[in-house]
């Protein structure tokens, strides 16, 4: 028979819990952490001593309370003191932030990323880089406790390694966490993990499906990833592949998808998909749009043999079947790529461009029977579109609530709320910080002790 928790144990996880009420909530008044916690006040202000006198927390005077008697103080997260190191590994940039406990962005890199195969360096030299200048900037006082990343693609959540990203070039079993750790060398482990996931999660703890216990969040960065929040826990899986919503087959004899299957969401609702149909992939000559211009393009990109996957925005021909932006004299003009190329078929189709609207009602529609599907299987009380897919949706919510009145249970559906992400392009970003912060809102004074070491 197991012994019940020690007093230090206890101790332990009120600090954490109390640390994390604040870092995720803000400013909050002792008053408000009993009543939120179930402590006594006494409890509350040895809480709070302790995590002032280590510096993760201070102790102010509310501005206005408009309220008769002595004020209850209000305790805050030390945002300039303590931090954690955020990185973004997406199709298209690479980002690195430095982020303060409470979840404020002090100071953030960015540069674009080339598309298309990739060696470890060309990913973790410039990362590192922004790492160091950023933390050359710090004040002496100030402490470190944690760094992590988010990656567009499959990872081991052992050990950091990406095991798959058919959207990042052929990424296969890159160690991408080892090098990391080597190159930065902060004496302390870089966690990774996949950027749909952490995205979700940051949405569940500070977006907009906070107090929301089951939700699914639909992310898009030229494919399409997802992550399951069930009962509020993330939903990874045996090994952590889970929430690779992209690669559901919808369509079984649709599209080739870079991972090889035909008919994945992601071959159906993706980037390629939305830009050939409204005529604007890159390349494409000018006037080539609606159905017959995009089964020209699909034919092209589904003949046999044709490679798939891998994608460089290097001028000439792409692996994908695709060129890059380039203007010349044979009618090809230069185009945009990414999320910038996807607002403006979305804002195209507000104008009225007819093209643009028939790519969305089309990318609508199978969008919408992914989300039944997902409606029918885990009976979600929210779904959340982030990345791309969030301007997709607002261009085709109403086909995406046609086919989820057609398609989805009717008892799964009731009360299902669809929302965009709250957090913006930053979820992913947001997401790695969470995951950096994790260890320090579990054991708020052991990962303290550890970094100022």
């Amino acid at each position: 028979m197991r012994a019940g928790p020690s007093q230090e144990e206890i101790r332990r996880h009120n600090l954490g819990a109390l640390l994390r009420h604040v870092h995720l909530g803000g400013p909050t008044s002792r008053a408000e952490l009993t009543s939120r916690m179930g402590l006594n006040r006494s409890t509350i202000m040895a809480l709070t001593a302790d995590l002032t006198a280590a510096g993760l927390v201070r102790e102010e005077l509310p501005r206005e309370t408009g309220r008769a008697g002595r004020p209850s103080l209000v305790v805050r997260p030390e945002s300039a003191r303590v931090y954690v190191f955020a990185f973004d590994v997406g199709v298209d940039r690479l980002v690195a932030a430095r982020v303060g406990l409470g979840g404020a962005i002090l100071d953030r890199r960015e540069t674009v990323r080339r598309r298309g195969p990739f060696s470890l360096e060309e990913i973790v030299g410039p990362l590192a880089g922004f790492a160091r200048q950023m933390r050359r900037k710090t004040r002496p006082d100030t402490v470190c406790v944690g760094v992590a990343a988010a990656f567009s693609g499959g990872v081991d959540r052992g050990n950091g390694v990406v095991r798959f990203g058919p959207n990042m070039g052929p990424a296969e079993d890159v160690p991408f966490a080892e090098e990391m750790n080597r190159r930065l060398a902060f004496g302390m482990p870089v966690k990774v993990g996949n950027d749909a996931n952490l995205a979700a999660l940051a949405e569940h703890s500070r977006g907009v499906g906070v107090g929301c216990r089951d939700l699914i969040y639909l992310h898009g960065d030229v494919g399409v990833g997802g992550g399951i929040i069930v009962n509020g826990q993330l939903l990874g899986g045996h090994a952590g592949f889970g929430g690779e919503i992209g690669h559901m087959v919808v369509n079984p004899k649709g599209r080739l998808c870079g991972c090889g299957s035909l008919g994945c969401l992601e071959a159906e609702v993706g980037e390629r998909t939305l830009l050939e149909a409204a005529g604007r992939a890159p390349g494409a000559p000018q006037g080539v749009g609606g159905p017959r211009g995009a089964d020209r393009a699909r034919g092209a990109a589904e003949e046999p043999g044709a490679p798939h996957g891998a994608v460089s925005v290097a001028a000439g021909p792409r692996a994908d079947g695709f060129e890059a932006p380039e203007r010349g004299a044979d009618g090809r003009r230069e185009r945009l790529i990414g999320r910038d190329a996807v607002r403006a078929v979305v804002d195209a189709a507000d104008r009225g461009d007819i093209v643009a609207q028939a790519a969305l009602s089309r990318v609508g529609d199978w969008l919408g029977l992914g989300v039944a599907n997902l409606v029918n299987i885990f009976n979600p009380e929210m779904v959340i579109f982030g990345g791309m897919l969030r301007e997709v949706y607002l261009g085709s919510a109403a086909q995406v609530r046609s086919r989820l009145a057609v398609d989805a249970l009717s008892a799964s559906r009731e009360g299902l709320r669809l929302r965009t992400s709250a957090l913006g392009d930053d979820a992913t970003l947001m997401g790695a910080a969470e995951l950096a912060f994790a260890q320090v809102l579990a054991d708020p004074l052991e990962v303290l002790a550890r970094a100022g070491s």
